[in-house]
């Protein structure tokens, strides 16, 4: 990211080929729409783009990319729900959610459908340590909260997917 931000244009290339596949899983599994996750990605990409002026020489370039798509996460996030309930009144269709593909598709929706009912800043988190294999203390620098915030969400996040998914094993 240094070498981008002296004006190297293939570091900006480097750093796309390094996170630009993980970025765009985290999304899609953020708002569960791929077209829109395709979207945030480039929209994460450009913002990049605009703000590698304020990248601080020696901060970890991973936890600072997170936190933009994060946040455009969230914001479509805030907005979609707007536009469905919107939609919802003047009876339009509602658009359909992401399902991955796993061998037992039935289980899939199950927990695809649990991670989706679990609050935004709770699931943001399960899916930074879980999916993504963070620590806390990325995940709080990432956030710009406290480890121990990150662990309570974290917590929080997983309780309800336990609660939300009964029997299921391996949700912790």
């Amino acid at each position: 990211m240094e070498r981008f931000c002296r004006g190297d244009r293939p570091a900006f290339d480097a750093l796309f080929e390094r996170y630009g596949s993980p970025v765009h899983g985290f999304l899609v599994r953020m708002v569960h729409e791929p077209a829109l996750a395709e979207d945030l990605l480039q929209m994460t990409w450009l913002s990049v783009v605009r703000s590698r002026d304020r990248f601080e020489r020696g901060m970890a370039f991973r936890p600072w990319l997170m936190t933009i798509a994060g946040n455009a996460a969230r914001d479509a996030l805030r907005k979609g729900r707007y536009a469905r309930a919107l939609a919802r009144d003047h009876g339009a269709a509602q658009p359909e959610s992401f399902t991955p593909v796993h061998s037992d598709p039935g289980m899939r929706k199950r927990i695809d459908a649990a991670l989706e009912a679990v609050p935004a800043q709770y699931r943001e988190v399960v899916i930074l340590h879980k999916v993504e294999g963070w620590s806390f203390e990325e995940i709080s620098t990432a956030l710009e909260i406290t480890s121990t915030a990150a662990r309570i969400r974290a917590h929080r996040g997983y309780q309800l997917l336990r609660e939300l998914l009964g029997d299921l094993e391996g949700v912790s």
